[in-house]
Parts: C-alpha cells; sequence; structure tokens
C-alpha cells in the first residue's frame, strides 16, 4: 500500500526543494522506488532531482483532445492510447520515477482524458511504497482530486507573519475543500533563529498539526539553487538534510 506525501504552500518558500529533499531521504532510508509527481505547471521538480522531462500529462491531455477530433486508429481504445502515452511520459532514474502534469486542463475541457489520466496515475501510484506529489502554490490539484486521498499533507512557509497567515488559510481552504489527510505537518523554512515563532505555535494549535519544525536558512542549498544542482548530492551533514531525516523517521513511527 502507497503512502502519498503532498506539499503544499506559496510560492517562493522552497516547497519544492523541500519535495527534493524528502524525496533524496526516502531513498536514502531504503523507502524505494519513490514515485514524484510534478503538479506544478512550471515543472522545477525534476531539475531539483536532476532529471529531464521530455512529456507531460497537460501535453498529453491535448495530444487525446486532437486525436479525438481526428478519430482513433482501428484497433486501439481511447483509453488504451492515454495509458500508454502516461507510460511513456515517465521519467525513470535510479530508485525514483516522475511524472510531471504541466500544464492544466484549458477551455473547452476533456472530461473522459481527465477521468482517464486521474485512474492512471491512481494505478500508477501503488506500485510505489512512497508517492510524493509537489503541488502548485495553493491547492487546486489536490481539489482537482488527481489523488484520493492523502496521507501527509505537509504545509511549508517562511518564518514570516504573511507567510504564517498563508498557512492558515490553507488549511481552512482544504476543509472547505474537503481534501482528505491523515496527518497535517508544518515546515517553516529558512529560519534565522532556533526558536519557532510565536505564531507558528498559535497556528499548530489551531490546525491541530501533528507535526511541526522548523528548518534552518543554509547556504549551501541556496548555493546548489543558485548554480541549478539537484539536491541529491547535498551532504548527509547538512542540518536541513538531518532534520528532514527525523521528520520522516517521525511520520514511520507514527504510521
Amino acid at each position: 500500500m502507497s503512502t502519498l506525501i503532498a506539499i503544499s504552500g506559496k510560492g517562493g518558500v522552497g516547497k519544492t526543494t523541500i519535495a527534493g529533499i524528502i524525496i533524496s531521504r526516502l531513498m536514502a532510508n531504503n523507502h524505494h522506488p519513490v514515485l514524484a509527481i510534478d503538479a506544478d505547471p512550471n515543472n522545477c521538480l525534476n531539475e531539483i532531482l536532476g532529471v529531464e522531462v521530455t512529456k507531460t500529462i497537460g501535453g498529453i491531455r491535448e495530444e487525446a483532445r486532437e486525436i479525438a477530433g481526428k478519430g482513433m486508429s482501428a484497433g486501439i481504445s481511447k483509453q488504451e492510447l492515454l495509458e500508454i502515452k502516461i507510460a511513456e511520459s515517465l521519467v525513470e532514474a535510479d530508485n525514483f520515477d516522475l511524472i510531471a502534469m504541466g500544464r492544466p486542463e484549458g477551455a473547452g475541457c476533456y472530461c473522459y482524458a481527465n477521468n482517464v489520466l486521474k485512474n492512471t496515475i491512481n494505478e500508477i501510484s501503488k506500485s510505489y511504497p512512497f508517492v510524493v506529489l509537489d503541488n502548485e502554490a495553493g491547492l487546486e490539484n489536490l481539489s482537482r482530486r488527481i489523488v484520493q486521498e492523502v496521507d501527509v499533507l505537509i504545509m511549508v512557509t517562511d518564518p514570516s507573519k504573511r507567510g504564517l497567515d498563508t498557512v492558515l488559510r490553507l488549511h481552512t481552504l482544504a476543509n472547505e475543500m474537503e481534501i482528505k489527510y491523515k496527518k497535517l505537518v508544518l515546515i517553516i523554512n529558512r529560519m534565522r533563529t532556533q526558536e519557532l515563532p510565536v505564531t507558528a505555535q498559535q497556528i499548530k494549535e489551531k490546525t491541530n498539526a501533528d507535526i511541526i519544525i522548523g528548518l534552518p536558512d543554509n547556504n549551501e542549498i541556496a548555493e546548489y539553487a543558485e548554480n541549478g544542482r539537484d539536491v541529491l548530492s547535498l551532504s548527509v551533514e547538512n542540518p536541513v538534510i538531518q532534520n528532514i531525516n527525523e521528520l520522516i523517521n517521525q511520520l514511520l513511527r507514527k504510521q
């Protein structure tokens, strides 16, 4: 049975970098293979993980729309064709695979294709012990039910008041959208002090979060980002790596 970890937060707080580090630490601790789903139209997770994406689910959706307009080839159904295309879009790497969602559906939504895509992704996910979903800013992909139920919902913010307030709004939105999750984790990223902000503790209580952790502002990670390097080669002595390792251990102990 798969464990689905979904990562959300406002833009610019290091959400995708944290998603990449979580994937790298799952693999390092022999919790693999991992399926990484990049649900951000900007498609940055592949760069964080050091792999190249050539096809996206959004592109497959458009192909399906065009093919449906022209008519199908004899001997193959629409569903079979979509499943083949999705398999072709899967980026295979050592101990993890990646699917990039690409752009969301546009005007004139092709609902049949969307349903097949969602069902196929859910079927593919069952083959992996861990699935990590990196959302675009907000919770739109979860609201579209790309995945059925989330085991761990991680909300990432920086220590600013605006960022912390955004987490509270995201939590309210998740409840309004009836997004189902079993555990809620708050990550305060890029902290410059060791003490969590008082507001963060208040938000933990308001959201009834299971875990709250702080990650320090880190020069090594900043340099990696500036130089376009992937996170898989970050030092295991890096304090961010160590904190995320401990987070993963806590989550696995609570399962």
